[in-house]
């Protein structure tokens, strides 16, 4: 038989499932918002308790609240941080501006688990309350952008930097191993001068490298927390020395040096540091496109395409065609990326919703970013492992389309100048004879000559700066 509890809000009674940790307020939600049936982002649920604890033992040690109600509420994160009663954040992640379902989702579980470590019963909150205990001196409108800036950092060292990182030495790795192979550059679409394969990743791992930095400067905005601003900005209802005691408290916590905002007011109505940092992912999502686009050409063919390089096949790639292996880690990484992209888009338009003293669109940001965070860390950790470590090279096609490139011409212009190459290049064309050939037959330069000026080897030879130089080693 299923058992309920009855709990009592300002709307009136609900029945509670007595096994049910989270109480009516929840309740409440869970029926209003039956919408997506995406629940919050588990990083996300850390932030907020991580939060929570942090609260608990500031404000028992400036006595607001009893000493041992701060101190079960604080046994009863840790319990949720340890993986217990994950399953009791319940409300879709499409629900009341500014996310109170959910912060009271976390504010009733922890009140219930509390109630239960003294010795007593869920629901009984004259003893312990959600509302006067677990959430004293804070409201959803400085929890919520708090929680969003802990989960970012929290997520940023979780998926994206490890990411990152391995992305970056795969693609040091293969630009070394790479180094001496020659082929066709091409912009355009079309010929270009002969560059080296090793170069081109290695430019890819400076692109990455950039990437990196410009993530890192931007999270530096979400060290700065609002919490302590309480309902409007103001600090009411709060301990003078709340804001920088639970400032220091969480990055006790975290290991973050996190500090309070120097007006509570401005960090709890303006998401710029959220979209700020949403932006330099989508300005990483559409790099990693290109790469991505450009892996995918390098092993287009077999027979009909470039295959200058072989992609690792890691599964069949068609239900109809035998044999046929398609560049699918590749692929994966433009979804994901695209993903992010709109979800960035999503977060701009959030972000400038916002009327006065509040931005009732944070759970919205906050599902956003954070899962942009988590899918585009796992996506670029599988490009790396799953495709570019086991890239090959097919260098004596590289060579072919390199010696084979009309593009070669360009080193003619400051010896014969930038027509008579062009008719050189056209005739070529026409004609099928080779550059050497023609120049030759014209008499415009010796075979000494074009040995030294058509010298693949130099040719291909990247002119990169000292500084370049010298930090790439």
């Amino acid at each position: 038989m299923n058992m309920y509890r009855t709990e009592k809000d300002s709307m009136g009674e609900l029945q509670i499932p007595e096994t049910a940790y989270y109480g009516i307020q929840t309740a409440r939600a869970i029926a209003n918002f039956q919408i997506s049936g995406i629940k919050p982002l588990p990083i996300y649920i850390d932030a907020g308790i991580t939060i929570k604890k942090a609260t608990a033992l500031v404000n028992a040690e400036l006595g607001c609240i009893p000493i041992e109600v701060g101190e079960k509420i604080a046994i009863a994160c840790d319990q949720i941080l340890a993986g217990a009663m994950r399953n009791e954040f319940v409300v879709d992640i499409y629900q009341a501006g500014a996310g109170t379902s959910h912060h009271m989702n976390i504010n009733e579980v922890l009140a219930n688990r509390a109630l239960e470590l003294i010795g007593d019963v869920k629901g009984n909150y004259n003893r312990i309350s959600p509302n006067d205990h677990v959430n004293y001196g804070q409201s959803t409108n400085d929890v919520i952008p708090t929680a969003i800036r802990i989960g970012g950092l929290m997520a940023l060292e979780e998926y994206i930097y490890p990411a990152l990182e391995n992305l970056i030495s795969e693609l040091q790795l293969k630009a070394d191993q790479f180094k001496d192979v020659i082929k066709s550059g091409r912009t355009h679409l079309q010929d270009a001068v002969p560059v080296r394969l090793g170069d081109e990743f290695l430019a890819y791992a400076q692109i990455i490298s950039d990437h990196t930095r410009r993530i890192r400067f931007a999270a530096n905005d979400l060290t700065e927390l609002g919490l302590g601003g309480s309902a409007a900005g103001t600090g009411m209802n709060t301990h003078p020395d709340y804001a920088v005691k639970v400032a220091a408290k969480l990055s006790e916590l975290t290991g973050f040096n996190l500090k309070p905002a120097p007006n509570p007011m401005a960090a709890m109505q303006s998401m710029s540091a959220f979209v700020n940092v949403s932006g330099t992912l989508r300005n990483l999502a559409q790099d990693c496109i290109k790469i991505a686009n450009d892996l995918r050409l390098m092993d287009s063919g077999p027979k009909t395409g470039f295959k200058e390089i072989q992609l690792p096949p890691v599964q069949p790639g068609s239900s109809i065609m035998p044999g046929k292996y398609n560049p699918v880690i590749a692929e994966m990484t433009n979804m994901v990326c695209i993903q992010v992209m709109g979800y960035d888009t999503a977060i701009a338009i959030a972000a400038q919703a916002g009327q006065l003293e509040l931005n009732v669109m944070m759970p919205l940001i906050a599902y956003n970013l954070l899962h942009s965070m988590e899918i585009l860390g796992n996506a670029l950790d599988s490009l790396a492992q799953k495709c570019i470590s086991g890239i090959t090279a097919n260098s004596d096609r590289c060579l072919a389309y390199a010696e084979g490139s009309l593009s070669l011409v360009t080193a003619l212009n400051t010896h014969i100048g930038y027509l008579n190459s062009a008719d050189i290049a056209k005739e070529s064309l026409a004609t099928g004879k080779s550059l050497r050939q023609i120049v030759l037959e014209r008499g415009l330069l010796s075979a000494e000559q074009l040995a030294e000026i058509l010298n693949l080897e130099e040719m291909s030879k990247a002119r990169f700066h000292p500084d370049f130089i010298n930090s790439s080693t």
